[in-house]
């Protein structure tokens, strides 16, 4: 993988906290869900000990639920293996300022046991293994993410305390693209922009989008893993920012029956000087290199296996309805939206957008699906169907799954993940499939109260 330039380097993170402008380092890691995990440091003792020599993180922080439960069911950490630690290594190319905190920095660590190995089933580390299969052939995955999410003028604690119904969104009607709709909670959004700017992503626009309250802040593509760790810290970062604001904001995939919250994912191959290994001689689909037909063919033969890394949770199904933008066949498409697969861009920007992501997703993992995907198109040499030209949502395709429960019967079964992964990370994400299925069928939803308490 190629050098990355961190926004701010150690030797600066020095004189900042020698002369008091920064004196609390955060060191946190993506787990399962994505979200940041890890401890606070006084800026000098991280400096004196932690930068070099790491710290520790107790092992149940890869094995429990949403809530933080233990569970059981996971090989590396249980209650039969004392639940002890596992350490957390900095990552320097990572060290950036927060903004949204006074006098604070943070990195981002890799996790790894005591023995110095990697532990396998972190989301990095998964990652990071697909990447070095891609640097193997001299291939560079560029990568950017796009998160919608909704804003309600409630704060969190009053969200909670409201058992989240009732909340009022900042905006009461469609927005998508509206300058006026924007405009409401423009003091947000630009705190939001630029405060993520000065922690080193690059802001590209923000847009309204359909729900009431939905918008979108889009950042410019990097490399793979730089991507996925800024999609970490915007997505922590802006709830911080809105609970300081007084307000809050969700990126779970399906808030309501409306338009659910999608997170595109665009991929394209770069070499090492740069230049981009998907693009041909020509436009739309003629415009592809026969690299690009590989690794899309490979998208398609992956994308139902593959669709646990994608689709997470319970709520992320409920996304995929027709006629939503949010997609239900499997099929690929030149500039078209009702397919899983949409190529966009021509020459130096061809590459692929998948669609079946929610803002709930993990985009270590998804990341990682994407590039072993286009690895197993690559190394068959798969033949690409053709393009879908109409409506993909009436057509004769393969469906994306409907359930939690059938995307992991998928995962488990698929020889393309136990492959690219291995068993220990199959088996590790099937038993999180497994713990949000079991806490799901045991509880009684709103729905069954509305509909059987005196009717039935």
């Amino acid at each position: 993988m190629a050098d990355r330039t961190p926004p701010l380097g150690v030797d600066e993170l020095r004189s900042r906290v020698a002369d008091g402008s920064i004196d609390t380092v955060v060191l946190a890691f993506p787990d399962m869900q994505g979200r940041l995990q890890g401890k606070r440091f006084a800026a000098g003792f991280f400096l004196d000990e932690v930068l070099e020599h790491g710290t520790e993180g107790c092992n149940y922080l890869l094995a429990v639920d949403t809530e933080m439960r233990t569970v059981d069911g996971y090989a590396m950490s249980s209650w039969e293996n004392g639940y002890g630690d596992f350490g957390m290594v900095p990552d320097p190319a990572t060290l950036r300022p927060v903004p949204w905190h006074e006098g604070t920095a943070l990195l981002i660590a890799d996790l790894a046991w005591h023995d110095g190995s990697p532990v396998v089933a972190a989301p990095r580390q998964i990652l990071r293994r697909q990447l070095d299969r891609l640097a193997e052939l001299g291939y560079t995955a560029q990568v950017g993410t796009e998160l919608e999410f909704i804003v309600f003028r409630d704060s969190y604690e009053e969200a909670w305390d409201r058992d989240y119904r009732g909340l009022t969104p900042a905006n009461q009607y469609n927005i998508d693209y509206s300058i006026l709709g924007t405009g409401r909670i423009e003091p947000l959004l630009r705190r939001i922009r630029n405060e993520m700017q000065e922690a080193g992503l690059t802001v590209e626009s923000a847009k309204g989008e359909c729900n009431p309250g939905q918008h979108e802040i889009v950042f410019r593509y990097d490399e793979a893993l730089t991507t996925c760790d800024q999609h970490a810290v915007y997505k922590t970062g802006a709830k911080e920012i809105a609970a300081q604001e007084g307000v809050s904001l969700t990126f779970m995939a399906k808030y309501d029956e409306r338009e659910g919250n999608s997170c595109h994912i665009h991929l394209s191959l770069t070499d090492a000087d740069g230049a981009n290994l998907m693009a041909g001689e020509g436009e739309g689909e003629g415009g592809m290199s026969e690299l690009m037909r590989y690794f899309l063919a490979g998208q398609l033969a992956a994308l139902r296996d593959f669709s646990l890394l994608y689709a997470p949770t319970i709520n992320s199904y409920k996304r995929f309805q027709p006629g939503s933008f949010a997609p239900t066949a499997v099929a690929w498409g030149v500039d078209n939206r009702t397919c899983a697969l949409r190529v966009v861009g021509h020459g130096p920007s061809m590459r692929f957008e998948n669609r079946l992501p929610g803002g709930d997703v993990n985009p270590h993992l998804a990341v990682a699906g994407l590039v072993a995907a286009g690895l197993y198109g690559v190394e068959h040499r798969l033949p690409l169907p053709e393009a879908c030209t109409g409506n993909a949502y009436t057509g004769d395709y393969d469906q994306v799954p409907t359930t939690l429960r059938e995307a992991a019967e998928l995962w488990e079964a698929s020889p393309i993940a136990k492959e690219a992964f291995g068993e220990e990370v199959v088996a590790h994400y099937l038993n999180m499939a497994r713990v949000e299925l079991t806490a799901y069928d045991s509880a009684v939803t709103d729905w069954e109260l509305r509909r059987s308490f005196e009717r039935l």
